[in-house]
C-alpha cells in the first residue's frame, strides 16, 4: 500500500489518518465521513492518498465527498497531480472527485490520453467527468473523439460510453451515425444502439443493443425499408 503521510498533522489528524487506513471498511468509512463532515484542509494529503488505494467502493465514494466539502482551490491543484499518477485507481478517483466538484475551468486538465486510457475503469471516469466539465462549443469536438471508443470492452464499458453521449445530447448524432457505418461490426453495433438511445433515453441499452445487432443482421437495404415502412405506420393520415 501507499504511505500515508502523518508527519505533519495534529494528534487528531494522526488519528483520523488511522482510521482512514484501518482494516475494518465501516470504521473507514465513518472516518471518511467525519473528515467530511467536518473540513480541514490538514487532511487533504491523508484523503488523497487513501483514495489511491482504497478498495471499497462506497469508502471511496465518502472519500471524494470528503475531498468536496474542502475549498476548492486548495483541493484542485492536488487532484490534478494525482492525474498522472502511474496508479490506475489513483487517476480514476481523482477524474471522479473532479466531476464531484464540477469546476469548469478543470476541462482543460482532461486530455485524450485519459478518455483513451487503457484501463477501462479511468477510462470510463474519464468519459463522465468529460461531459460535465466541457464547453458547449466544444461538445462535437469531444463525440468525434469518443466515436473512437465505441465496441470498446465489456457490457458496463460501452453502457458508460453511451451514456455519455446521450448526456452530451444531439451534438453528438453525426459522429454516431458516421460510425454506424463503420466496417467493424463491434463499432457499427454500439454506435447504431448509442443512436437509438439517443433518440430514445427510455429503450435501454440491451434492447438497443439487440435492435442494433438484429438490423445489423438484415443488411442496411433490408434495414432501410423495414424503417421506411415502421416511419409510414407512425405517421398519423390525413
Amino acid at each position: 500500500m501507499v504511505p500515508i503521510n502523518t508527519t505533519d498533522g495534529t494528534e487528531q489528524h494522526t488519528r483520523m489518518v488511522k482510521a482512514l487506513g484501518t482494516e475494518d471498511s465501516s470504521v473507514r468509512l465513518q472516518a471518511a465521513l467525519a473528515v467530511g463532515s467536518n473540513p480541514d484542509p490538514g487532511l487533504l494529503e491523508a484523503l488523497v492518498e487513501r483514495c489511491a488505494v482504497e478498495p471499497d467502493f462506497f469508502v471511496r465514494d465518502m472519500l471524494s465527498w470528503a475531498l468536496t466539502r474542502l475549498p476548492s482551490e486548495v483541493t484542485l491543484p492536488r487532484i490534478r497531480r494525482e492525474l498522472d499518477s502511474e496508479h490506475a485507481q489513483a487517476r480514476s478517483q481523482a477524474l471522479h472527485t473532479l466531476s464531484k466538484i464540477g469546476d469548469k475551468s478543470a476541462w482543460a486538465w482532461i486530455t485524450r490520453d485519459m478518455l483513451r486510457d487503457a484501463d477501462d475503469e479511468v477510462a470510463r471516469t474519464a468519459w463522465r467527468v468529460a461531459v460535465v466539465l466541457v464547453p458547449e462549443d466544444g461538445k462535437a469536438d469531444l463525440a468525434d473523439e469518443l466515436v473512437r471508443q465505441l465496441g470498446r470492452g465489456d457490457r458496463n464499458v460501452q453502457l458508460s460510453l453511451s451514456r455519455a453521449f446521450v448526456d452530451l445530447g444531439p451534438v453528438t448524432e453525426p459522429a454516431l451515425e458516421q460510425a454506424a457505418a463503420d466496417p467493424d461490426p463491434a463499432v457499427a453495433e454500439h454506435a447504431h444502439a448509442t443512436v437509438l438511445l439517443l433518440r430514445d433515453p427510455e429503450t435501454g441499452f440491451d434492447a438497443a443493443l439487440f435492435e442494433a445487432k438484429r438490423l445489423a443482421a438484415l443488411g442496411p437495404e433490408r434495414a432501410a425499408v423495414i424503417a421506411s415502412a415502421a416511419e409510414a405506420a407512425e405517421t398519423p393520415a390525413c
